[in-house]
Parts: structure tokens; sequence; C-alpha cells
């Protein structure tokens, strides 16, 4: 059985994943290129071809959606590199039948690279709407390949690419007909004519070659830089370049390769595309006048958002509640049936407490994620981004930005996951330091507990508002601070396709937002479950047996319930204060003191680094009350608002709006920032950005205290 290796490619949005999981009928296996943060998805399947009697096994990569093979974006440097030098017997390019004349500018630089190349005309069948007629036959004929007309939503036309696939594949290498005008042809001819006559040794095409040193491909250069025929063939190129310089008016080579490309392609469309007037087009013309205003367009935008956070964390509570009693009833079952056990406390308060803590969150996770897929598949994200650019670039940020910052305010970790959109490395590694300043839900019983504490009812709410406000307006700032000081350099342009308004389709998103979810599980599962055990065993230990049968001789001897429950969580606060937790939070109390905090307060922001829920738990234990509290605990507020200053509680606030995020948000951000040593970066900023601000806010607050 004979295997087809097949490289995918397309500009984003011209419907590679929906095509490659109509082919397959498969589950994708989904990763990243090795050393890089760009997601990889491949698929294996065999396929019986009818006509050949023959049955093949078809392994398909699908690279990730650029708009050309410049070296510009991470994803642009991914597909190049995959296309020049890994190992795959064709390349299946998919384009989008509605944007021929955008779509086949990616197609001619695949031409020259001399691989044997089949064009799947995708979304032929929305095409025929707009009455675009495309003559696939002539089209074929013109560039020298096969191209086939299909459409991954109605699964039209798949029988007959991976029959046109089989062929190509058993078919001897195809020519190329890429012509480009008579000046850059006889360039290519000179260097291919001296190429020959010095028989060099490549793997490559002398015409790919010579394209790519007219071109000023850096990769090529270095290639041939250090072989003997270099010191010949560096006149020979000067000598071109200064002809085509002198021909075009310009020292741009992109430029020059960019209208020969665009010429090509407007004579291929021209011989092969009729276009009657488009129904869809004015209809996406008049939508996009009210989603994009000037003026409204910003608005509807919060609105859309609103309404997505609403139903996020409405339904989302729902199944919450339910997974948390779940976990709750399995762990309150755990310590019946093996009493009051160390491994009772581990399993119960550790394992069952971290893996609870994670699925609780999911459905929120889920929902979050179904309504960005909704809004990205219909087109609507894209034309959000526009319109925000314009703003977000005065504090450095990209228009892309919006949406892992929006969804830094669901959770960090799929917030930091979804940085992957942005193109320009700088432009996203200042994202992933600022989503930290967008409250998670995570925080929020925080916010709460503080709010409901210092202010009345009719006053919580605004404050909450506040709150998270503030940290976005904080996040723009940083992001400026950020742009001018540590991650310098020029405003990229905002090159991004806005693709027509679609219907979305629910295989596509179902999928996405599977895998999505299960990704979500895996990383933050992990890392929380390993969190809570490390935070259950400084809590726990070392043991203080003199101190534990003290209290316990005087809860025997008392009589009184309310006295033993408070002698109970006495001890409770004890244990912890000697606890190596409470060691490592004293010993830092220093760090704290300009800010108001006293050792308890120290302890749960330690508490807090592996999850931020784990902080209201923790004061709860801290000050007495007992384990088993949440936010809205009414005695619990007492406490808090007995014990802490006014002054201390809106430092405390302001610390916990910035500091660094949870364990597993930060072991996401090493994945997708790069590296380790930006963890500590961010370690650094955040805290410092922290403090200083706590410090301000505790300062100011005493003065109206």
């Amino acid at each position: 059985m004979s295997t087809i290796k097949i490289a995918l490619v397309g500009q984003p949005n011209v419907g590679k994943s929906l095509l490659i999981n109509s082919i397959s009928n498969s589950k994708l296996k989904v990763g990243n290129f090795s050393g890089v943060t760009v997601e990889k998805t491949e698929v294996n399947f065999k396929y019986c071809d009818d006509i050949s009697c023959k049955e093949y096994k078809i392994n398909m990569v699908d690279l990730p959606g650029v708009y050309s093979l410049q070296d510009y974006t991470l994803e642009e440097k991914v597909t190049k590199n995959f296309l020049l030098h890994e190992e795959y017997d064709l390349i299946l390019n998919v384009v989008d039948s509605t944007n021929l004349d955008r779509n086949l500018l990616l197609s001619t630089e695949l031409l020259e690279l001399d691989k044997k190349i089949i064009i799947a005309l995708n979304m032929s069948d929305e095409a025929q709407k707009e009455g675009i007629k495309i003559d696939h036959s002539q089209l074929s004929t013109i560039l020298g390949l096969p191209c086939v007309k299909v459409s991954a939503v109605k699964k039209e036309g798949i029988d007959n690419l991976l029959h046109s696939i089989v062929e190509l594949y058993e078919s001897s290498n195809q020519n190329s007909k890429l012509i480009y005008s008579d000046s850059v042809e006889e360039e290519i001819e000179n260097i291919t004519t001296f190429l020959k006559e010095k028989r060099y040794n490549t793997k490559f095409s002398y015409r790919q070659i010579a394209l790519k040193l007219l071109q000023e491909d850096e990769n090529f250069y270095k290639l041939l830089h250090d072989e003997p025929i270099w010191v010949e063939l560096l006149p020979i190129i000067r000598n071109a370049l200064n002809h085509l310089y002198i021909h075009y008016d310009t020292k741009d080579t992109k430029e020059i390769f960019l209208q020969e490309r665009a010429s090509f392609v407007k004579g291929a469309i021209t011989e092969t595309v009729e276009y009657k007037t488009s129904i869809t087009k004015n209809l996406t013309s008049k939508i996009d006048s009210i989603l994009i205003h000037k003026i409204f367009g910003i608005p509807i935008f919060l609105f859309f958002m609103w309404g997505m956070f609403q139903i996020t964390f409405e339904l989302g509570s729902i199944p919450q509640n339910w997974i948390d009693q779940f976990f709750t009833l399995i762990a309150d079952n755990l310590k019946t049936v093996l009493q009051n056990s160390e491994f009772s406390s581990l399993l119960a308060d550790g394992i069952i407490g971290g893996v609870g803590a994670v699925v609780m969150f999911l459905p929120n996770i889920a929902i979050l994620f179904l309504g960005i897929a909704l809004l990205e598949s219909t087109g609507y994200m894209s034309r959000v981004a526009f319109l925000l650019d314009g703003f977000f670039h005065k504090f450095g940020l990209h228009g892309q930005s919006f949406i892992p910052l929006v969804t830094g305010f669901g959770c960090s970790v799929p917030a930091y996951m979804a940085t992957r959109t942005l193109k320009n490395e700088k432009d996203r590694l200042i994202t992933l330091f600022i989503i930290g300043f967008m409250s998670c839900g995570a925080r929020l019983p925080i916010y709460v507990l503080f709010a409901g504490a210092f202010f009345d009812e009719n006053r919580a709410g605004n404050v909450l508002f506040i709150i998270y406000i503030a940290g976005a307006i904080l996040g723009l700032i940083a992001a400026k601070f950020l742009k001018i000081f540590v991650f310098k350099g020029e405003d990229e342009p905002f090159v991004m396709e806005m693709p027509k308004y679609r219907w979305p389709s629910l295989k596509l998103i179902w999928h996405t937002v599977f895998l999505k979810s299960i990704m979500y599980l895996k990383k933050a599962g992990t890392f929380i479950l390993l969190a809570s055990i490390l935070i259950w065993f400084a809590s726990t230990y070392p043991k203080q047996p003199d101190i534990e049968s003290r209290y316990h001789v005087e809860i025997e001897k008392t009589l009184d319930d309310t006295q033993k429950l408070s002698l109970e969580n006495e001890l409770q606060t004890k244990l912890l204060e000697n606890s190596y937790l409470g060691i490592v939070g004293k010993s830092i109390t220093p760090f704290f003191e300009p800010l108001g905090y006293d050792w308890k307060m120290s302890i749960s922001l330690l508490s807090g680094l592996a999850a931020k829920e784990v902080v209201v738990s923790t004061l709860g234990v801290l000050y007495s009350m007992g384990e088993g509290l949440d936010e809205l605990n009414q005695s619990l507020s007492s406490e808090i608002k007995k014990n802490i200053p006014f002054a201390s509680a809106i430092s405390f606030i302001v610390f916990v709006m910035i500091y660094l995020p949870c364990l597993a948000a930060s072991m996401v951000f090493v994945k997708e920032s790069g590296g380790w040593k930006y963890l500590g970066y961010l370690f650094i900023f955040t805290t410092f950005t922290a403090w200083i601000l706590a410090f301000i806010a505790y300062h100011v607050a005493l003065i109206f205290q």
C-alpha cells in the first residue's frame, strides 16, 4: 500500500479545516509544530481508488493559514520551512472560489516551488449563488495543474478531488506554467543557464533558486554564500537586480514580484472567471454599514460581548453548581469512609478539590468558546478587529488583540491560547503580558467578598464594575509602557481578511469547542491538581502534636457547641500559622507591610498563586471562621471588615487585580510565550506594578478613610 503525504496550504478563512474533516471523516490529531506555538493538525486515513483499483494510505498535514510565503509572521515561517525542507508528495492548495483574485496570489508562490500541486476550488456552491462562473478546466490549463471544484460544507466534489490527488501522485513531475514578464524571465534564464553550466548539485530546481535569488530570499542567499560558485554567481545576480530596478523604477523586490504575480493572476482570472452582480456582496455591504459603523460599531460590539458573557455565566452556573455539589459529595463520603486520616485529607482536600476546581469551570469555558466560535465563523470577529485597530494602536496593541483580551475576562488559560491569532511576535508578547490585567472569573469571589464587606449593597455592584474597568484601563496603559520601553519597534500594518458573512458550520463549531475544551482540561487540570496537592501539603505540615493535644483537651471539656466551634477554628488557625505555608507567609510579610497587609493576607496572596479561588477559603481559615466558606458568607464578611482596615482592603483588591495569574495560566503562558524566561519577566513586571499601584491605593485610601 502506497502512502501519499499531502501538505494542505491556503489562506485564512478558505475552509481548510472543514475540508480536511470532510475528506477524512476522521478524528484529527492536533498538536504543535516542533519548537513553536503554532498549531499543527494532521490526519491519516485509507482511500481506495475505484478507477485504479488500488488502496492508498493518505497522510495530510494542515499547515497554518498564510497570505504569502514571506517571513513576516511565525505562521509564514513555519509553512515556508515545511514546504522547503520537509518531505511530502504533493501540495493541496485550498482557495476560496468567491475570492480567487486574492487567493491565487498565494498559489503563484506555491508554483515557484516546482512541486506537485492540486488546487481545490472550495466554496464553489457559494460562488455559483453569487453569480461567479469559473471555467476550472481552462484554469487548469493556464496554471498547468489540476483544479477541482469542491464544497467542504456540502461534501460536493470530494471523491473527484481524492481521485485527482491519486492521479497526480502517480504521474510524473508537473511543469509549472507560471510565466513572468520578459524582463524577469530573461534574468531567470541567465541564472539557470549559469547553474546548469556549473552542474550545481542541489535538491532545489534551478528555476526555484533563480527566483529566490531575484526575490532576495535570505535563506537562499545563506545557502549559496559558502558555495564555491558564489564568487562567480554574485555579479550575475547584481546585474539581474539592476536590470529589474531600472525596468520597474523601484529597488523593492517584494513590490516587483507582487506586481508580477498580480498581473499573472489577473490574466488567469480574465480568461477563466465570469462575474455577475452579486446579491451577497450587496447584503454584506448593508450589514457592514451597521455593524462596523464609525459611531455605532463599538457599542454594538460591546452589546454582543455583554450578551455573550451573560450567557456564559448564567448558563454556566447551572451545571457548575451540579459539578460543585458532585465533587463535594465525593469528598464528604471519602472523609466519612476513611475517617480523619492523612490519606483522606489528601484525597478529599487535595486531589478531589483540585480536580473539582477545574471541571467546575468547564461549562463556562465551553460556552465562551462556543460564543467566540460563532462570532468568528460568521465573519464578524474580523470586522471588530478592524473596528478596534485604530484605538488599540494608540496603546501599542494590535486590532486582533481584543479576542484574547476579551477571553481573559473569562479565564486566562484560553486567553493565552487565543494569542495565536496574532501574527507579529511583539504584538503577541505585549498581549500575553497584559492579559492578566483582565480580571478572570476566578478573581470574582475575592472582589465580591471585599465589596460586600466594605460597601453597602447598593454600591457593591458599581464597585465591581469599576474594578473590572480599572483593570482593563491599567492593562492598556501597561501595553503602552511595554511598547515604548520593552518591545520597541514600528507599528506593523494591520493586514486581515474580511470574509463574507456566512452561516456558521455546526460541525466545525462543535469540533472547535470540543478540541479547545479537551485542551483546557489537559493543560489546566494537570497544573491545578498539582498546585492543590502542594498547597494541601504546605498547609498541613509540619504537624504540631503539642498544640493539637492541648486544644483537643479543651474542646472535650467544653459543653457549649459555639465555644467548641470557636476552639476548633482557633486550632486550625494555629496549625496553619505554624505550617510551611504560614512560615513562608510570615517571612514575606516585610515585603507587604508597606501595603497595610498582615501575615494572614500575605499567606492568602501566596496561596492565590496556585488558584485565585483559594484566596477566599484561605482567608476563612486564617480569620478563624473554619473551612468551606465562600464569598457570600456573612460571618466571613464581618470578620474581614473587623480585622482588615479599609485602606488595606482597597490595596489588597488592587494587588489581586494585577499580580501573577494562577499556576495553570502561568504554565500555559510559558508555552505560548516560548520560554521560562518570559515567565520570570512577567512575575517581575506584574509584582512590581501591583506593589506600586497597591502602595499608592493604600495611601490614597488612608486620606479618605
